[in-house]
């Protein structure tokens, strides 16, 4: 991705549970982050004629691409059942990957191993989301450049603890940065919240590639043995270039892919 003088935002989405209460021991945010002019005139449009593509439907009424869905082959992804149809859908869906512009910053958290390690952990989500910003706001500061950020929703409370977690970051900022690190890089103290149900089309790829991503840093991590499929490890082969990565010397780990595991 070439970086201009211009405006960025970052799509986040999850994979796994994000209270420490639950059986699942990682949870996985995953940032897309794209150039606000490319996403616009480039990326979305694509994204619509994808989905027409695979998936005909009326403008009025969008298609509106979910991992789960599409993996159950659910409800207008019911034609997937089609073994050919299925097939087209996934090489497609590689070549678009491969063929559009945007940074991947993938966080992955150890939620038994971060509980153990503090007396009052932060909420597992809410920490992801500072390594993520962290990250994302070095990416800006670095070319000089600003941007936004976009969350999917999850629900009333967690929505409104989300906003005060951001907003908390932006003015005072972390362990690691002052506030003015935040500011400088952030177009706005505040964090937008979308539901899935509104079509973004940020929000749908980083829906696509929040588990990928989560599973792909848990192997290299040792944490898991196996893929869960082919597909999801074609998927991950193909997002490689994508990373977030040091520019001088390549490295990903911690840049684009981190893994906090109590340590």
């Amino acid at each position: 991705m070439e970086f201009r003088p211009k405006t960025y935002r970052m799509y986040i989405d999850e994979s796994g549970d994000h209270t420490y209460s639950d059986a699942k021991k990682y949870l996985g945010l995953t940032g897309i982050i794209f150039d606000n002019q490319y996403y616009r005139e480039i990326f979305h449009p694509a994204l619509e004629a994808f989905k027409q593509r695979h998936f005909p439907h009326s403008p009025d009424e969008p298609v509106v691409l979910h991992r789960r869905e599409i993996i159950d082959r659910k409800g207008r992804f019911g034609v997937l059942r089609d073994v050919s149809k299925k097939e087209e859908f996934n090489e497609d869906l590689l070549h678009f990957l491969d063929e559009h512009e945007f940074r991947i910053i993938s966080v992955v958290i150890d939620k038994h191993a971060h509980q153990k390690k503090y007396s009052y952990p932060l909420h597992p989500y809410h920490y992801c989301l500072l390594a993520l910003l962290e990250r994302y706001c070095e990416l800006m500061n670095a070319y000089n450049v600003h941007g936004d950020v976009v969350a999917e929703g999850r629900g009333g409370r967690e929505d409104m603890k989300l906003k005060e977690a951001y907003r908390n970051l932006f003015e005072t900022g972390s362990y690691y940065h002052p506030a003015k690190f935040f500011q400088t890089s952030l177009t706005s103290r505040e964090i937008k919240i979308k539901l899935k149900s509104a079509n973004v089309a940020g929000l749908q790829l980083a829906d696509l590639l929040a588990h990928p991503c989560k599973v792909e840093i848990l192997f290299e991590n040792d944490r898991q043995k196996e893929w869960d499929g082919e597909f999801e490890k074609r998927v991950c082969d193909v997002i490689q270039k994508k990373y977030n990565k040091n520019d001088k010397t390549g490295r990903v780990k911690w840049y684009g892919k981190v893994f906090i595991d109590g340590k």
